[in-house]
């Protein structure tokens, strides 16, 4: 009541104050110079010219969830609604969000900028509603998702190069957040390479541009309309923005988009290196010749560095002509090259500095690659909490040393389990279930059906070419 009280007040009040004063000049006014006026005026325009190229994305599916409530139970398929943002990238209706914001779904519906929507509607088309989305792929490892809605003539965005991202730019988030459509936020670039798992060279941007839920998928743009990340998650104690709000650089985003919409898939890439970020402490213990950048750790035999000249202990100098000063950097300039491609690498080998060229092959140890080929609907193993692919002529290209041809790999693990004891992996191959051979999905799930309650399970599986047995015990 009160807000309204003094809302009533402010429009009376408004009302008296004009009708106090002359009448309005119909004369256009000059435009204000001052600094000011000038940087807001940029904003608008800014503003204006992106947010037409954001969509909000509305997903039905199913999510995991236990039943009755208790922790320690089988996870079982529950409806889920989710909201969340995307981007344009191309005419055609390519459309880049999260993978977290599509991955549990079975529909998706694409809902266009009222601009977008208005300009649809004047050329004929009238797209006024939302559009169907089809996931072209999705990556978890990077959280980046592609989608398509059948339609031309959208309004796109351009990915920037976010290696020429710098600390204190001025960015904008926009998205629709807690499903606010249509929304802009603006901030400054915190940190331009941020690790947040010390064990993953995944490194985010940090932008203090308030980001909230439904934001995740929008883009972060620069002052000159480009995308330099897509939000992506925030840092909170509340629920809310605090001013810790993290985005993939368009340069991971660009790599995975393009991937995604030629492959389905992404592929990833290596050169056959360990390395180290050096530290003083190393330096003085090896008397390197520097206290900073990226010493190879070990270099594969057999492995494009090895052919290219690499050695152990050389000091990496630049990818690409980029300085490299750090682990983070390196995994993320090697990121940039798709499988096939080569890099230039300049390294330091004691008074010496040498450039080479390294080819970027796939790496064939990566279990990742499974996860996405599966949907929780059609895969779901549910005895065993995992989300299983049946060997195929793909897959077996994929795993060309396996001792049997036949089986189930393990893509994915969907929740904690009820077994105790062993566990499987990402990546293991199921050939039989308490002495039974398995062949597919199907018919693993057929043999665990007839197992009694508080039977043991014992699964014959073969992980990185060796045979073993998995006990799985409930109780």
């Amino acid at each position: 009541m009160r807000v309204v009280s003094l809302g009533l007040v402010f429009l009376l009040t408004t009302a008296a104050f004009a009708q106090s004063q002359p009448s309005k000049d119909t004369t256009t006014k000059p435009a204000r110079a001052d600094a000011l006026h000038v940087f807001s005026d940029s904003i608008e325009n800014l503003s204006r010219r992106t947010t037409r190229s954001v969509v909000q994305i509305f997903t039905s599916g199913y999510t995991l969830s236990s039943e009755s409530g208790r922790s320690n139970t089988a996870g079982v398929l529950a409806p889920e609604r989710g909201t969340g943002s995307g981007v344009i990238l191309t005419p055609d209706g390519y459309i880049v969000t999260n993978a977290h914001v599509v991955s549990a779904a079975r529909k998706i519906r694409v809902v266009l900028n009222p601009a977008e929507r208005e300009s649809n509607r004047e050329s004929g088309k009238g797209m006024r509603g939302p559009l169907d989305g089809k996931l072209i792929g999705l990556d978890r490892l990077t959280d980046v998702a592609l989608i398509k809605v059948e339609t031309t003539g959208l309004t796109p965005l351009t990915l920037a190069d976010s290696a020429d991202l710098k600390q204190g730019q001025i960015v904008l988030a926009l998205g629709s957040p807690l499903g606010l459509e249509n929304s802009v936020s603006m901030g400054v670039v915190s940190g331009v390479a941020r690790q947040i798992d010390p064990d993953n060279p995944m490194i985010y941007i940090q932008t203090d541009a308030p980001i909230n839920p439904g934001n995740s998928g929008g883009p972060l743009v620069d002052i000159d309309g480009n995308i330099v990340g897509i939000n992506t998650f925030i840092y909170s104690q509340s629920g809310g923005s605090e001013g810790l709000g993290f985005a993939i650089p368009s340069n991971i985003v660009r790599n995975v988009y393009e991937q995604l919409r030629g492959d389905g898939h992404v592929h990833r890439g290596q050169v056959g290196v360990y390395a180290k970020t050096i530290t003083p402490a190393l330096a003085e213990g090896l008397h390197l010749p520097r206290e900073e950048g990226v010493i190879l750790e070990d270099v594969f035999p057999g492995g494009p560095a090895e052919a290219a000249g690499l050695k152990v202990g050389d000091i990496v100098l630049s990818v690409a002509g980029r300085p490299v000063s750090d682990i983070r950097e390196f995994a993320l300039s090697l990121f940039r090259f798709r499988i096939g491609q080569s890099a230039q690498v300049e390294v330091q080998r004691g008074d010496q500095k040498i450039k080479t060229v390294v080819p970027v092959i796939e790496r064939t140890d990566d279990p990742q690659r499974f996860a996405d080929m599966v949907s929780e609907e059609q895969n779901l193993v549910p005895q065993l909490n995992i989300l299983g692919l049946t060997l195929s002529e793909q897959l077996r290209s994929l795993l060309p040393d396996l001792r049997i041809a036949s089986g189930v790999v393990v893509a994915a693990r969907t929740a904690a389990t009820s077994y105790f004891g062993d566990q499987l992996l990402q990546g293991d191959v199921i050939h039989a279930v308490n002495g039974s051979i398995v062949t597919d999905v199907a018919g693993l799930r057929d043999a665990l059906s007839h197992i009694a309650p508080g039977t043991p399970t014992v699964l014959q599986v073969e992980r990185q070419g060796s045979l073993s047995y998995v006990v799985l015990e409930s109780e």
